[in-house]
């Protein structure tokens, strides 16, 4: 889980997914080249666009990484280009195609690191933002959509039928909720850490049961039964499906019937399946999709002649001739008029919506709690929760009729609904002097919540506990003391196997005179911390009377974060995105 880079925000700063744009990307691709030659006549009467007849000079040199599933066409178009001495200013354009997984490119990326290529085409432009956010990373600029592929479920046609494929159409929590029902539908993805597909289906689920009653709980449910069935990536999960149509294979508990697919994998396995093929489900409420954006990277280093070469293999991309090419490999080239040759080697047919408008971006929010509910759900937590309790907690919140404290009960409830029976979730609160001297009190202890005690569980006795939340009258923040009795409890209780943290939220500055000061607060959590037994501490900041500076160094002592939120209702996907952000980090 944490061993893998994280796709984040998809949508926040991202090229448009729906390339229906084919005069889009051209004229990104155009500006772009105007830019690179900027303060020249160059672009317009060096052969930028030109189809020569034969080369001048030598050939620019330029590789290109692309996801697995792109790739063969990448290198179709380029032999195209060679073939018809398609140039560049003159110059013939030598393109070199490698085929890596998207996530291991951002991981390289990540790093900083001098790449090895001056173009990237992942499959979605989820780590294209994720590299944007990262001060570290090697720069990357998204230069247009090469094409697009919805995502969807494909099944074997033994148990599409069951489900009455083609005519019958469901949403995704009903595709997810059939395959809960029913074991012999075993429904697999690959992991939504490392794939854009799972992630984008995952949000998609979780969005959609965020409407319904229940809809957290039955989430989380739906992800701990896929994370049984995940494979590493997109490349490896299409060898779990049956190898053949015999009672032995169908019937292997090891197989999956159903897969988190995008049609264009979809397309490729039924076009190479000899016999095999699946069906495909594109859910009535919506198909999120892959984008392809072609980017350059590290763009300062590269020379007028590879930029300009980067950019001309873009242009060849959008015409008609490279469109041809990746239709013929699966691609979708304009989401306005979807080829129904390609939807039925997909495994598609009316009235399965294949040609419904792409889902807008979606939300970096969605997204942050879709990859939380994941990283708690697969791995299984241990987490204390430690709430400050002092009376500045009793101050309304702009706009909302309620206060911090009443939107912080409301924010927690909500979290308490993504963890399963497997975890372990505890509960402190703190002011001045709660307990003795003590400026806390342990109200439920961290244990798993679906033990039971008497008549309810571990999970009933944390939402009464937390319902029952509320500002101490007159109450200061003792914020040091308390972290400091906290940390040490859970580092001493630390369970192997489980993703271990503390988190604390605090709407002020420590206010006890005669408490441990700071700089010894973060020694002494130093001196806690472990590598072999991470706990991070996840603090949060509430509201405009926090000190933001303050939580984060106290949390970064832990290999933990620091967070800030001005509005109490950010805290649930901002608790998420730490917790994801801490998993990464620690659990590699």
């Amino acid at each position: 889980m944490g061993r893998h880079s994280l796709p984040d925000a998809y949508g926040a700063g991202a090229a448009d997914p729906r390339p229906r744009a084919r005069r889009r990307t051209v004229a990104i691709a155009t500006v772009l080249v105007l830019t690179v030659a900027a303060g020249t006549a160059v672009a317009v009467r060096g052969g930028l666009l030109s189809f020569g007849s034969s080369c001048r000079d030598d050939a620019v040199p330029l590789k290109i990484a692309a996801s697995p599933d792109m790739a063969p066409a990448l290198r179709a178009v380029a032999a195209h280009a060679r073939a018809h001495n398609i140039t560049s200013d003159g110059h013939c354009i030598a393109v070199t195609v490698t085929a890596r997984e998207s996530y291991k490119v951002a991981d390289a990326l990540r790093s900083g690191n001098k790449s090895d290529v001056q173009a990237w085409v992942p499959d979605s432009a989820l780590w294209v933002t994720r590299l944007s956010g990262e001060s570290n990373a090697t720069r990357v600029t998204a230069a247009g959509s090469v094409a697009s592929s919805p995502v969807g479920v494909a099944m074997v046609p033994s148990a599409a039928k069951s489900l009455g494929w083609p005519e019958k159409t469901y949403t995704w929590t009903e595709l997810a909720g059939a395959a809960l029902r029913d074991d012999r539908l075993r429904l697999g993805a690959a992991d939504p850490v490392r794939s854009a597909a799972g992630l984008l289906a995952l949000t998609q689920l979780n969005t959609a049961a965020a409407t319904i009653k229940g809809g957290d709980t039955q989430v989380a449910a739906m992800a701990k039964t896929l994370s049984q069935r995940t494979s590493d990536s997109d490349s490896q999960v299409l060898d779990t499906l049956p190898r053949d149509s015999s009672g032995t294979e169908q019937g292997n508990p090891q197989r999956n019937q159903a897969l988190i697919l995008s049609e264009q994998s979809a397309f490729a396995y039924n076009s190479s399946a000899g016999g095999a093929r699946l069906d495909l489900f594109y859910p009535k409420d919506g198909s999120p999709r892959l984008d392809y954006p072609f980017t350059l990277v590290d763009e300062s280093r590269l020379n007028t002649d590879t930029s300009r070469a980067a950019l001309r293999f873009l242009t060849l991309l959008g015409e008609s001739d490279g469109q041809r090419i990746l239709e013929r490999y699966g691609f979708r080239t304009d989401d306005e008029k979807v080829s129904p040759a390609l939807v039925t080697k997909a495994g598609g047919r009316a009235p399965q919506p294949f040609a419904r408008a792409a889902l807008d971006p979606t939300p970096a929010k969605a997204v942050d709690e879709a990859l939380g509910t994941w990283t708690i759900t697969v791995q299984s937590a241990r987490i204390t929760t430690v709430v400050d309790a002092s009376a500045s907690m009793a101050q309304p919140v702009p706009g909302t009729g309620q206060s911090r404290m009443d939107v912080t009960r409301a924010s927690l409830l909500q979290a308490l609904a993504t963890f399963t029976s497997e975890d372990e979730i505890g509960l402190w609160k703190f002011s001045t002097r709660l307990d003795g001297d003590r400026d806390y009190r342990v109200l439920v202890p961290t244990e798993r919540l679906g033990d039971r005690k008497g008549n309810g569980t571990q999970r009933d006795r944390l939402s009464a506990a937390f319902s029952s939340l509320s500002p101490v009258p007159n109450g200061a923040t003792g914020l040091y003391d308390t972290t400091l009795a906290a940390y040490k409890a859970a580092t001493s209780s630390y369970v192997k196997g489980k993703f271990n943290a503390l988190v604390l939220l605090t709407d002020g500055v420590n206010q006890d005179p005669g408490s441990i000061s700071r700089s010894a607060l973060v020694t002494q959590l130093q001196k806690l911390t472990d590598p072999q037994r991470p706990v991070p501490l996840i603090a949060v900041a509430v509201g405009p009377d926090a000190d933001k500076a303050e939580v984060q160094e106290i949390a970064k002592a832990t290999g933990g974060s620091g967070q800030q939120v001005n509005d109490p209702t950010q805290i649930h996907s901002v608790i998420l995105r730490a917790i994801v952000a801490a998993g990464s980090q620690n659990q590699g």
